[in-house]
């Protein structure tokens, strides 16, 4: 009853702000659109949405003043430090439904940028050959796991966040290390997306991966990979200490936003209780949000314990990451 009191609220207040709010998304449409029709329904604003999978920064760069982009969502954490970074963001409200919904752990410090979604970064083993594992992420640079691990690119913004915990947690000398015994342990060049990994498993090339949880629902819902996605176990990594590393999906408000209330109205719209679920059923993610819960699928996977460590502190070593990827030749 109080959140659709609140949706109400929000609607009127919202309907003499803009008619629309210019969205830039990295994230898919099927990911996102629904996700803004719902807003659209709700509160009377319409979406204007431009999708791309890169450039985007660099075109709101270019456009300057005259940029119409109100809301930046993206998909990773990467590129919410860079859209601060570049400039092209600006403060929005932190106080009050955002403070509210989304813990200070998954805001920007300075209200630049707020994380919508959750995801962890799981380790998968081959069902048939290793089954269930009881594994940290330090544990992939054991000797026994020599030519059974696949993964994409170090660089990749996934695995630069999991590395960068890693030097927060374990220093950059032994994360180099362990950068170097990985590499050592791969069954092959690290290539592909997260999907292509647990494929990798199922068809015998690799029995260990790191992948994404919510590419593992998607697979599972996917009748050409549910096959791949069956072959493996999903295991959530050190569960007997710090947790499980976890990324995020974001939106802040660009720098010269034209509909700034507008665009303020769509960040609290995303962060409290409908959206929240819709993106917890739509796209197989955590809800950023307490008290809302995950899909029942993903529910299903089990409870587990996350790395409580903000990601303003991981933000402090992305670029020692993608240094130490550089200096132990990770990809090549």
């Amino acid at each position: 009853m109080r959140s659709t009191i609140l949706i109400l609220l929000l609607a009127l207040s919202c309907a003499s702000i803009a008619e629309t709010v210019n969205v830039y998304s990295y994230r898919q449409p099927f990911l996102i659109e629904p996700i803004l029709e719902s807003f659209t329904k709700d509160t009377g604003i319409k979406t204007k949405v431009i999708f791309a999978k890169k450039g985007l920064i660099q075109r709101i760069k270019r456009e300057g003043k005259l940029s119409p982009a109100d809301v930046i969502l993206t998909s990773n954490f990467s590129k919410l430090l860079q859209l601060k970074s570049d400039g092209v963001t600006q403060t929005f409200t932190a106080n009050g439904a955002i403070s509210d919904n989304v813990p200070a752990k998954f805001r920007d410090s300075e209200a630049h940028w707020v994380a919508l979604t959750k995801r962890v970064r799981n380790i998968y083993s081959s069902k048939e050959r290793l089954g269930k594992l009881n594994i940290s992420y330090e544990d992939l640079a054991s000797d026994k796991y020599k030519g059974k691990i696949c993964t994409r690119s170090g660089k990749h913004p996934y695995n630069l966040g999991l590395i960068a915990s890693l030097i927060a947690h374990n220093g950059e000398a032994a994360t180099k290390a362990w950068l170097t015994a990985v590499k050592g342990n791969l069954a092959r060049k690290p290539q592909g997306n997260d999907r292509a990994q647990v494929k990798a498993i199922k068809e015998g090339l690799c029995d260990v991966s790191l992948g994404n949880s919510y590419y593992y629902g998607k697979m599972l819902s996917d009748g050409n990979q549910m096959a791949s996605a069956k072959a493996v176990e999903l295991n959530f990594p050190n569960q007997n200490n710090r947790g499980a590393h976890i990324n995020v999906s974001g939106a802040a408000i660009a720098r010269y936003a034209p509909n700034k209330q507008a665009a303020q109205a769509l960040l609290e719209y995303l962060t409290a209780d409908k959206a929240q679920s819709l993106y917890a059923e739509l796209n197989m993610e955590y809800p950023v949000k307490k008290g809302v819960l995950p899909s029942v699928l993903v529910s299903s996977w089990g409870k587990f314990s996350e790395d409580d460590i903000s990601l303003e502190v991981l933000a402090r070593n992305i670029k020692i990451a993608l240094k130490l990827t550089d200096q132990t030749k990770f990809d090549l």
